[in-house]
């Protein structure tokens, strides 16, 4: 890596980094013909976006972690601080339009993330030209 470094020019070693370069929009149809493991087969599935549900209460997780912040003493486990990631993965959810199976799929990260819009810069207002 050093000696292919050596022999760029300083063009090419400003413009080279480590770092992939950055996305400004992720825009994914609303429908996707993909396979689905229940049909066996290609079918339409609709595409969303995953949310987390609420967190349960009765979890077993949640219930150890109630009783042993109960009373005195104060905070008992660690509290995360250290955030370094800006972004998180995107999941998109599909699900068959035939059979209704859903299945998720994690894609790359980004900011900004829209399922099928259109969106195009410079749209035209409402009063037509640039200058009107």
């Amino acid at each position: 890596l050093f000696r292919s470094l050596k022999s760029c020019s300083s063009a090419e070693l400003r413009s080279w980094s480590g770092k992939a370069p950055a996305v400004a929009m992720v825009n994914i149809p609303k429908t996707r013909n993909t396979y689905c493991r229940k049909c066996k087969k290609h079918t339409p599935h609709k595409v969303s976006q995953y949310k987390t549900g609420k967190a349960s209460l009765s979890a077993q997780g949640k219930r150890r972690y109630d009783k042993k912040q109960a009373g005195f003493g104060g905070q008992t486990k660690p509290v995360f601080h250290k955030k370094a990631k800006t972004t998180k993965k995107i999941v998109l959810k599909f699900e068959c339009s035939k059979c209704k199976a859903k299945r998720m799929k994690p894609i790359k990260r980004t900011k900004h993330f829209e399922l099928g819009t259109d969106s195009k810069k410079g749209s035209k207002n409402e009063y037509g030209g640039k200058y009107r």
